[in-house]
Order: C-alpha cells, then sequence, then structure tokens
C-alpha cells in the first residue's frame, strides 16, 4: 500500500499515484481528494522506499508506522503533545528505542507523526497490506 502513496517535494501532505506516463504522474490529495499532475522534475518519493536509521540497521517506514498504529490503538496523534523536542525524541524512543539520534532528525520525527496522522485519515491503516498479497501471490 506505501508503494502508492507519494511524497512530492514542495507540496504539502501525501498523494496517491493515480497514473503515470513517460514525464508526469497524476497524483490525489489524500485529504482533499484533488488529482494535480506532478512532472518528472519534481521530487517524489513512494512511502514504501523510506526506511528510518537505527544504530544497527535500516526500519523500513511500514514498521515503524505499524508500531505507531498498535501504540495509538489506531487513533490520530495529537502533534501539539510533541510540540518541544524532548517530547519528540521520547516520542520516537518509545516507538523506535534504538533510532540514530545523530541521523534522524526532529522534522523528521514531526513528518512522519504528520504522515500517520494523514493515512489514518484518509482510511489507511494496514501499513504492510501489499507485502501481504505479494507473498501471497509468491506461494501460488
Amino acid at each position: 500500500m506505501l508503494k502508492k502513496i507519494l511524497s512530492v517535494s514542495g507540496k504539502p501532505g501525501l498523494y496517491k499515484l493515480i497514473s503515470y506516463s513517460k514525464n508526469l504522474i497524476i497524483i490525489e490529495n489524500l485529504t482533499d481528494k484533488k488529482r494535480t499532475p506532478a512532472y518528472s522534475h519534481d521530487k517524489i518519493i513512494s512511502l514504501g522506499d523510506i526506511a528510518i536509521y537505527t544504530s544497527t540497521e535500516e526500519v523500513p517506514l511500514k514498521d515503524v508506522l505499524n508500531t505507531i498504529y498498535e501504540k495509538f490503538e489506531g487513533k490520530v496523534i495529537d502533534p501539539k503533545a510533541y510540540a518541544t523536542p524532548d517530547a519528540l525524541r521520547a516520542f520516537f524512543i518509545d516507538i523506535l528505542p534504538d533510532f540514530d539520534q545523530e541521523r534522524v532528525y526532529n522534522n523528521d520525527i514531526k513528518k512522519i507523526i504528520s504522515w500517520y496522522n494523514i493515512l489514518v485519515n484518509a482510511g489507511y491503516t494496514d501499513f504492510s497490506e501489499e507485502e501481504k498479497q505479494e507473498e501471497k501471490e509468491a506461494e501460488k
């Protein structure tokens, strides 16, 4: 599921991949459902390709989002509760205890909280759904 959810540099929020061609893709904002083009010169990244640095390895974003989802029982996180740098760090230590504190910045943690809230509000709650489908197809 996260492979088709995109972050576009310079545009707020998250987008769902609708269609693509050689020089552009059509994306739909998860919040207001408006469709817009994104061009090949835009910096576009799939959430499925993002990983978080830890002291031993990189942890896929889907695992972090699943941990947040379980901890908060599928509820939206109040970003005001984590307004200070210390509160952000404490939140993320609770989610991913061995994250690399030198390479994961406060803005990264804020962005993960924001993305989590957008995904939950848009009805995306199974962050590993696509992987499960791929495993079923591989078994056939």
